[in-house]
């Protein structure tokens, strides 16, 4: 094995610049990186989670070019792996990994600092081992970078290993900013349609046809059903699997329960349990392709349980997968609005007052907005719906109504009317 292991470190320096490479860095993520730079120089393991092809592997490359420019770094002191990569199939274990990294400070001769980034973590068996141990090295001088595709990465022993040693960022794919940046398009409603029509996957800005690009998303799907679900939980019922992810892509938004799930399959003469949807849900939020927002009873200050939202961390899975319509414009622009709070480090909650609902609670340490979103406010009972449902909640805190309007309305009632675009750093 370690002739194995050293075959492998010779393939593994394609992939760093420890002879002059240059780093192929992608799109700059500047709102991501700047919140990382802040954590640099730091004992704090970095941990970057999110779903597959959201950019996660380009923003680790992004820190280590950042360090090279902007801090002076030797190539040298850096040392990244990336388990997707089929050069590293033999690296199955954390043992494999400490002899790969081994002969990496013997061959380079490596002096001061260094800075170890591992992408696609989760694939290592035991990976938590080599990042409690290099994290807590104080025999020598370490910073550590991981990407993983699961949101149980740091669940179980590694958060307690690392209990307040690690900060977490959970990279979403492109916000309509970036694609308006990368599609050289001018802000606005016309703009805005266009990104709820596509989706932020930063791969489909280079596929030239809607073929092209429906392939890359079923692929995609295929890859993280297969792959990250079906080979990690030992799924039995594949189909239903399928079934489930197709049944909550098209129902984004909608007050959906694991009981009326199973109530649709029934339907469909599809038999299966609570246990079983149960799981299959959770594994999809695992791997982030879906986010669950729950309900939060404003009168009773406590979260509800039963039937919650679903939203999709990338619209091109509903969009190019089961088609776009007109009347998806409604539903598309909520589940924008919903990423557009996480992105600005909101927890996101569906509200609840009596019998009305608050489409969305925002809050962050001592922080709390209220979000109604609506297409358009074409007519007097939408206006009073929306603006009504939010005037029913009597504290201070901000309260906005998002829509598409082509007229932007005045302050009511101290609720402020924005464009979904302006959901910005409030």
């Amino acid at each position: 094995m370690a002739e194995k292991i050293a075959s492998i470190f010779e393939k593994t320096k394609r992939y760093n610049a420890w002879e002059g490479q240059t780093i192929q860095i992608g799109y700059e993520r500047k709102q991501y990186l700047e919140k990382i730079a802040g954590f640099l120089d730091t004992r704090l393991v970095k941990v970057l989670v999110g779903q597959r092809r959201s950019g996660k592997s380009y923003l680790l490359r992004q820190i280590m070019n950042y360090l090279i420019t902007n801090k002076n770094v030797d190539p040298k002191n850096l040392f990244f792996l990336n388990k997707e990569f089929i050069a590293f199939d033999e690296i199955q274990t954390a043992s494999d990994l400490e002899e790969l990294f081994s002969i990496y400070r013997t061959q380079l001769q490596v002096k001061g600092k260094i800075y170890i980034f591992l992408d696609e973590v989760q694939n290592i068996e035991g990976w938590e081992t080599f990042v409690n141990s290099y994290s807590q090295d104080f025999t020598q001088d370490y910073e550590l970078f991981v990407s993983g595709s699961n949101s149980t990465l740091l669940s179980g022993e590694l958060a307690t290993l690392l209990s307040g040693r690690y900060v977490e960022f959970e990279i979403l794919p492109f916000d309509y900013s970036e694609f308006l940046d990368v599609r050289e398009l001018t802000l606005g409603k016309e703009g805005f349609l266009e990104y709820l029509k596509t989706g932020g996957l930063p791969e489909l800005f280079h596929l030239n046809s809607e073929e092209l690009k429906r392939n890359y998303i079923a692929s995609l799907k295929d890859t993280v059903i297969l792959r990250d679900i079906l080979d990690r939980h030992k799924i039995k019922d594949l189909p239903l699997l399928e079934e489930l992810f197709k049944f909550l892509a098209v129902n984004i938004g909608n007050l959906t329960s694991i009981s009326n799930i199973i109530s649709y399959f029934k339907s469909k003469q599809k038999k299966t349990n609570y246990e079983t949807v149960s799981s299959y849900v959770q594994y999809l939020t695992d791997a982030f392709i879906f986010h669950q927002a729950d309900r939060f009873n404003l009168r009773g200050k406590q979260v509800l349980g039963g039937a919650c939202k679903y939203y999709l961390n990338d619209l091109a899975f509903k969009n190019f997968l089961f088609g776009f319509l007109p009347t998806d414009v409604e539903y598309n622009l909520e589940n924008y609005v919903y990423l557009q709070l996480k992105r600005m480090g909101y927890e996101v909650q569906v509200g609840v007052l009596n019998n009305l609902e608050i489409d969305f609670i925002a809050q962050k340490v001592d922080r709390i907005i209220y979000v109604q979103v609506c297409y358009l406010l074409n007519n007097e009972n939408v206006i009073n719906r929306e603006f009504g449902n939010l005037l029913q909640i009597k504290d201070n805190y901000e309260k906005y109504v998002v829509s598409l309007d082509d007229m932007k309305y005045s302050n009511y009632e101290g609720i402020l009317h924005l464009h979904p675009w302006e959901l910005v750093n409030i």
